[in-house]
């Protein structure tokens, strides 16, 4: 197996084309599909390139969407070597190749693929090799949609105390190895900000019951991107995501295995089929739900989003938008260098657009938001 090396980073070259395609490394998997048909719905003269390892496989879908194909290969030694207008990361980019490639290039970057770690990773890259380009790190919940709507809603309150977010996860829906990659840190604690303190807890903890449209949910913890950036952007004192799976008996055996210290002994390379085996579901489509609930000075708002065509549809209404971000196509200007989605100048228009996407969004405010079921 290749093993990459700076060496290897240092022969990329990409260029930025401002008339060019914009390219999608992952375009054609689970949700680089969604992502391409949605760019192409909204966008139809825009040039789309879908890459990955074997192109082949996108054959079918660069038909349907009328993109090219590209390979394009994080992990292998051929340099990086293409023009873009922008990119869109929807696979893991494990050494930041595609990153640093398109920062140096000057091409405008969206990524919809890391979990906190790499997120901060990311960070210190650019910290070191600023970006000439807007970069957005939409890789909260989603495709940086749970910080995104939890902006609007803070909007509306004029600030945020508190942010929490509980995700119904549908264990019969279609999920990438991105995905389940992204969900396979059960045995890793992580920080989250409570009442203006960071505090580690561990996965699958913090159990509480939460209303997902007709009925209570059983919900627990864990790791993701909004609960770094949510307090630095927004100066939330406390925020929380919390998941939940469809099959609640699936949710209380995760918590059990968490409490046998399982996952700890599943952790490394050695069992990692068998840990992403717990995790994959059926893959025969799903209805993905989410809520969100801020609260400040006794105020609250609370969105539920519900995308009937599953979590790739969802989380690609995420990376459509953090693309468009990045291009200036969201009616801002294009912003410079690394934004979050929370940054928005607009977050009111996140709302419309997310329903002009196919997504269903009820927003309650006041005493009709309650945050917990009883």
């Amino acid at each position: 197996m290749h093993s990459e090396t700076q060496e290897d980073i240092a022969r990329d070259t990409l260029r930025y084309d401002p008339e060019g395609a914009v390219v999608l490394v992952g375009g054609y998997g689970v949700v680089g599909a969604e992502v391409a048909r949605m760019l192409r719905a909204r966008h139809p003269s825009m040039p789309l390139v879908l890459a990955g390892r074997t192109p082949a496989r996108g054959s079918a879908l660069a038909t349907e969407v009328g993109a090219t194909l590209q390979a394009v290969d994080l992990s292998g030694p051929a340099p990086l070597d293409f023009s873009a207008r922008a990119v869109i990361a929807l696979v893991n980019d494990p050494m930041d190749r595609l990153l640093r490639a398109s920062t140096q290039a000057g091409i405008p970057y969206a990524d919809i693929t890391r979990w906190t770690a790499r997120v901060q990773q990311a960070l210190a890259w650019m910290a070191v090799e600023p970006p000439r380009a807007a970069v957005v790190l939409a890789s909260g919940w989603m495709g940086g949609l749970v910080p995104l709507v939890g902006a609007a809603l803070a909007r509306e309150l004029g600030g945020a105390s508190a942010i929490d977010t509980a995700i119904l996860y549908d264990l019969a829906d279609r999920a990438g190895e991105d995905s389940i990659e992204f969900m396979d840190r059960m045995h890793v604690a992580f920080e989250v900000m409570e009442d203006g303190q960071r505090q580690v807890v561990e996965p699958l903890s913090g159990v509480r019951r939460v209303r997902f449209e007709d009925r209570a949910r059983r919900v627990v913890r864990i790791d993701t991107p909004e609960q770094l950036t949510l307090p630095m952007v927004l100066g939330a004192r406390t925020v929380s995501t919390r998941i939940g799976f469809s099959d609640e008996s699936a949710t209380i055996a995760f918590q059990v295995l968490q409490g046998m210290g399982l996952f700890h002994l599943l952790r490394g390379e050695r069992f990692r089929n068998l840990r992403r085996a717990l995790l994959r579901g059926s893959g025969q489509g799903g209805r993905a739900v989410l809520r969100i609930d801020v609260s400040r000075g006794g105020e609250s708002r609370s969105a539920t989003l519900v995308d009937a065509r599953g979590q790739a549809h969802l989380t690609a209404a995420g990376a459509t938008l953090a693309l468009e971000r990045a291009l200036g196509l969201d009616g801002d200007a294009p912003p410079r260098g690394v934004v979050f989605p929370e940054q928005s100048a607009s977050p009111g228009r996140v709302l419309e657009a997310l329903r002009s996407l196919g997504v269903e969004l009820e927003v309650r405010g006041g005493a009709d938001a309650e945050r917990r079921a009883a």
